[in-house]
């Protein structure tokens, strides 16, 4: 097995050509053919001028093409650099043009703004439209050949959300990513040619990319694309294609859950249910697993870390609303300001040390250096480790409220209003207040068909936490803004001036 990302296919490809790699609708992908296309691929950068170590941006939505320009830039030892169809012009030409993409691979849907951004780094654009691609790869001379690569090369820049500033390019190595693979699929999701996975979660992500294609493919499973997630279709392309295997944010598990076809769907196929990207409300859990039958592993990861990071693994104990224990290879603590160890049960910074860690930050020396010390790379999520060693998600650092000189963790007060029957959705924060430093306070979507106030949920907070946590303030919106995986991104969230200054 060579150290190329990209054997991962052709190995597949070898022992199993004619199984299906990829499925959308009706369309089905076999290995062979992903294959041969990715081959194809190589041989048009070639013809674009392309030469080894060169970035390419991938523009595309969950699409099969997304697989064939993937593996395609990887063989041809190139760099993929991910980036999200719904940018706008502006934000694809830093994309571009901070990673020093010569080309980009943008879907025929969002050209408009992918050539502005093109344009404005001046990197070549290749269009990807049903039916034009294929002519266009079909005449390109193929290249079957894996460039040899070290292990420590980058094979993937991927962009960090940019909530805390610009998007920082964590510099992913091919070891990084294999060897998240290789763990993933020998212990935590155990994956083999007999699975389907839905594709829901954005393959320009993180959690996608490694627990979806790259395990898929690794494995020799079948990945059943949704270009854009709605829980109705999710729900019907489970049924549909007798999917195993699930992975999505907690926000995707909302939906479903309060979907109108949700009674009339047959899930049985399902074995597992893996969710990341942002920690599970015990509320929602527990309401999945009795709705459908199928038990629910929660995880932790960021892009930084390839992603995965810790798991509650199949064959332990589960802990619900714990992410787990560190994986195979993967060293866990929490520390303090100071970044020294805190006492079990104490709350601290959480740091990871393994092969899953960033080379680091794209030409960022110095963000590299604040993040990555001593190998241990600094997370920015609070949490705590139980006397099992599990770990439980308090919330982010800069997420946390401190009312009156008192800590106040928002995801405790969320898990506390999502078990409100009339709640679908909430988001809690602080605002500035002249007397206690920060408030409380809660936008909160509630579910179709029901009705509550804010007195009503204001109360029953308050009764089930310390007078100085609940939300003095709720405002209730008809949805919350959400990113590419489905996470909510509270920064987004517009603050009525009633509830700033009340």
């Amino acid at each position: 097995m060579g150290t190329n990302l990209a054997t991962l296919l052709t190995d597949t490809a070898e022992r199993h050509g004619d199984g299906i790699a990829l499925k959308l609708d009706d369309a089905e992908v076999s290995y062979r053919f992903l294959d041969e296309g990715s081959a194809r691929v190589a041989g048009l950068l070639a013809e674009h001028g392309f030469e080894l170590g060169d970035r390419v941006g991938i523009m595309l939505p969950n699409v099969p093409y997304f697989a064939f320009v993937y593996y395609g830039v990887l063989r041809a030892g190139g760099v993929v650099v991910p980036v999200n169809p719904l940018l706008k012009g502006r934000e694809v030409g830093f994309y571009l043009e901070d990673s020093g993409a010569k080309i980009i691979f943008a879907w025929h849907g969002f050209q408009d703004e992918a050539t502005e951004g093109a344009n404005e780094a001046g990197a070549d654009l290749i269009a990807v439209a049903p039916g034009e691609f294929e002519n266009l790869v079909q005449h390109a001379d193929p290249i079957h050949d894996v460039v040899d690569v070290e292990g420590d090369d980058t094979a993937v820049l991927l962009y960090t959300s940019g909530t805390t500033g610009s998007p920082k390019g964590a510099e992913l190595t091919h070891s990084n990513l294999r060897r998240n693979v290789e763990v993933t699929l020998k212990t935590l999701i155990q994956i083999d040619e007999n699975d389907t996975l839905l594709g829901a979660l954005p393959l320009f992500h993180s959690f996608g990319q490694t627990c979806g294609l790259n395990c898929g493919v690794a494995a020799g499973a079948r990945l059943t694309l949704i270009p854009r997630f709605d829980p109705d279709k999710a729900l019907e392309i489970v049924q549909r294609d007798e999917v195993t295997i699930f992975e999505g944010v907690p926000t995707m598990y909302t939906a479903m859950l309060h979907s109108d076809t949700k009674d009339e769907v047959d899930l049985s196929s399902l074995r597992l249910c893996v969710s990341g990207g942002s920690a599970m409300p015990g509320e929602v859990m527990r309401s999945f697993e009795q709705q459908f039958g199928c038990k629910v592993l929660e995880g932790y990861g960021l892009s930084e870390t390839s992603p995965v990071a810790s798991f509650n693994h199949p064959d332990r104990e589960r802990k619900e609303g714990s992410i787990g224990t560190p994986i195979e290879g993967v060293e866990m603590k929490v520390v303090d300001e100071d970044r020294n160890e805190v006492a079990r049960g104490e709350v601290g910074e959480i740091a990871i040390k393994g092969h899953n860690i960033m080379k680091g930050y794209w030409n960022r020396a110095d963000a590299t250096e604040e993040a990555i010390v001593d190998g241990w790379f600094h997370t920015g999520d609070m949490a705590y480790v139980d006397e099992d060693g599990f770990f439980f998600i308090v919330d982010r650092k800069k997420d946390m409220v401190i009312r009156g000189g008192y800590n106040v963790y928002p995801r405790e007060i969320e898990e506390v209003l999502y078990e409100h029957e009339a709640v679908a959705e909430c988001a809690v924060m602080g605002v500035p207040d002249e007397q206690m430093g920060e408030e409380v306070v809660a936008a909160v979507v509630l579910k179709s068909g029901q009705d509550a106030s804010e007195d009503d949920l204001r109360e029953f907070v308050r009764e089930q936490v310390a007078g100085y946590k609940y939300p003095r303030r709720i405002w209730f919106e008809d949805e919350l803004p959400k990113g590419p995986t489905g996470k909510i991104l509270k920064k987004d969230i517009e603050v009525p001036e009633a509830v700033k200054t009340s």
